[in-house]
């Protein structure tokens, strides 16, 4: 029997968006700084603010009820992920959980000690460390990438890594470059000497969830509203560190592993409706009929048939450079995040051309300013960046494929 082809009118049936007046018409291609939320996330988040919106964990049933969702959201994400509850931490964004980690982490950073982070960091993953770690009086180390590709080599991070490394910051997948890294064989590396590894996982996952545990990473962080759900940061903080470190919150939350790295507090209808967009991937496991961990491969190969030719149509143009792979092809899963640079214009008016095709696309740096940097992109100008995900249809790449024309022809 045929493997299963993704159901694209079904998948798009499940996204409220595509059936709005206002967006008839235009493409969505900005997804790595955003995606549509699910029609299971919305309705999620609106029965709490109409049925629970209040204090959660109080007796009444309308408290109580509250407070089963968002046990319920945590203990979904961690089977999802396969990890503990109290290896689950929600935070306001990815950004917001760097930064309490690398407090966390400067605490116990001296002299002597190294951090070793990347020139493919979105700075959030790596600029608060190397805040923290210069406050500490540690050294960072940081893995170069290969200025024509933007690519990790994994070979200079054997050099970089050592005794006196105490903490590993790298990407799985850049949101300029968008190849996957072997996070897996930096984990082992990692490993070896007693450093911590902390993986940017925000341009992955909207692609496929994790298999946390083959990664071997200590920490896996991501970005919820950009995977169809609410505007929270997901961090999964492994092997007891989220306890171990020093504690980041109120003090008599010390002994509560949600809280002790989320100084913010919890937003309790976020936190609530987080767990539903695992509801959909359960509806489209079913709908399709396969297991729940098969629902990402359905999306790659969707997202993979539709990359290629857009990949191909930017690469066989000496009108625009083309940042990362151009192709599919391995090592490492080339994810539907693309940017390129203009030779011949700014990337404010290739913007321009293509929104002239009612594509929703962005330019600037991406918070990637020391990735465009070491490729000799002036950061300050940036690239364009089209990005999408499993529910864009053929009928939106052709469109972006025309807008493509107009603007390398």
């Amino acid at each position: 029997m045929p493997a299963p082809t993704l159901d694209i009118t079904h998948v798009r049936s499940r996204f409220a968006a595509f059936s709005q007046p206002e967006l008839e018409g235009w493409a969505h291609f900005e997804n790595a700084g955003g995606s549509y939320a699910c029609d299971p996330t919305i309705e999620a988040l609106r029965h709490y603010y109409v049925h629970t919106k209040l204090q959660p964990g109080h007796p009444s049933p309308a408290a109580e009820a509250a407070q089963q969702a968002m046990d319920r959201s945590y203990q979904r994400w961690a089977s999802a992920l396969g990890v503990g509850v109290d290896e689950v931490v929600l935070g306001p964004s990815t950004t917001a959980n760097t930064s309490v980690l690398a407090s966390a982490f400067g605490e116990t950073l001296g002299a002597g000690d190294e951090v070793v982070v990347t020139q493919q960091d979105h700075e959030a993953n790596g600029g608060a460390i190397r805040r923290a770690a210069a406050r500490a009086g540690a050294t960072i180390r940081e893995w170069t990438i290969d200025p024509e590709t933007g690519l990790l080599d994994p070979a200079l991070a054997a050099d970089l890594i050592s005794e006196r490394t105490r903490l590993v910051c790298m990407p799985h997948v850049s949101n300029l470059v968008g190849t996957e890294n072997d996070v897996t064989a930096v984990a082992r590396l990692a490993r070896d000497v007693g450093a911590i590894l902390q993986v940017d996982g925000v341009s992955a996952v909207p692609h496929g969830l994790p298999d946390l545990d083959a990664l071997g990473c200590d920490i896996y962080l991501f970005s919820l509203y950009k995977v169809f759900s609410v505007h929270q940061g997901l961090m999964a903080v492994r092997g007891g560190l989220a306890r171990s470190l020093p504690n980041q919150g109120h003090f008599f939350n010390d002994g509560d592993a949600h809280k002790r790295l989320n100084p913010a507090g919890p937003d309790h209808a976020q936190v609530a409706a987080s767990g539903a967009v695992l509801d959909y991937i359960d509806e489209l496991a079913q709908h399709h009929g396969v297991d729940f961990d098969a629902v990402a491969r359905l999306w790659q190969d969707h997202e993979t048939r539709q990359l290629g030719p857009v990949l191909a149509q930017l690469d066989a143009s000496d009108r625009v450079r083309l940042l990362g792979p151009a192709t599919t092809a391995g090592p490492g899963h080339r994810c539907p995040t693309v940017a390129f640079a203009p030779l011949d214009r700014t990337p404010a008016e290739a913007a321009q051309v293509l929104r002239d095709h009612r594509i929703m696309a962005g330019f600037g740096h991406f918070y990637s300013w020391r990735t465009l940097d070491a490729m000799g992109i002036d950061p300050e100008s940036g690239v364009v960046r089209i990005s999408f995900v499993h529910s864009t249809s053929d009928d939106e790449i052709a469109q972006l494929q025309t807008a493509i024309e107009a603007l390398v022809t």
